[in-house]
Parts: C-alpha cells; sequence; structure tokens
C-alpha cells in the first residue's frame, strides 16, 4: 500500500487519516510536540489502528519540509482561533466567567470577614 492511501487529503490544510475524521495534526502534535510513542497515541485514539498512528508518523518524516510548514500553519490558526474567542466569547461562556467572579468575590469577602 503506497503511504499516501492512508490518508484523505481534502484540501491543502486538511489532511484526515482514511476512514476517520481524525487530521494528521492530531497524531503529530502528540509526537513532535508532546513526545508521545506511536503505543501511547495510539491508546489515546483508540479509534485508529497502530498502522495508521505509525503510517502518519512515518508520512511526518518522508515529507518533513511539507509536514512541518502544515503543522506551523495549524498551531498558527490555532492561535488565532483562541484569541477570537477570547475577544468574543459566546454568551454561555461569558455568564459562566461573570458567575465564577462574582463567587470569587464573595468567597474573598466572606475570608476577610471571618479574618477580622
Amino acid at each position: 500500500m503506497q503511504l499516501e492511501n492512508y490518508f484523505n487529503f481534502l484540501a491543502p490544510n486538511d489532511i484526515r487519516i482514511q476512514g476517520t475524521r481524525i487530521g494528521i495534526e492530531t497524531i503529530l502534535y502528540e509526537y513532535i510536540y508532546k513526545s508521545r510513542t506511536a503505543e501511547e497515541i495510539q491508546q489515546i485514539y483508540s479509534s485508529l489502528t497502530i498502522e495508521q498512528v505509525y503510517a502518519t508518523i512515518l508520512y511526518y518524516h518522508h515529507a518533513k519540509e511539507f509536514v512541518t510548514q502544515y503543522m506551523a500553519e495549524w498551531l498558527e490558526l490555532s492561535h488565532q482561533q483562541r484569541k477570537a474567542q477570547e475577544l468574543n466569547p459566546h454568551p454561555a461562556t461569558a455568564r459562566l466567567e461573570k458567575l465564577r467572579q462574582e463567587r470569587e468575590a464573595n468567597l474573598d469577602l466572606h475570608y476577610a470577614e471571618v479574618s477580622n
């Protein structure tokens, strides 16, 4: 089997493991940035076979320049999306954050009263 047959190349920035919705970035993040072994990654993503995990790692080593750029773009996009969420949180998230702050303020007030 050809190495590329393990993947669905949906777009230049979207490569998925064949038969799954898991992108190669998911596996490679664990491998590159968290230094996990193929076996550890397969345990985390149990819907994948060890062969699929190894194929993804092999693809990274086979096309290192391309995949390194792919990962850099993915990381940058992830960073931008997190920033956008922080600047414009979902209304439910904003409400929960407000409740958390109110609770902390009430606890601080309670501890101040108890200390005196």
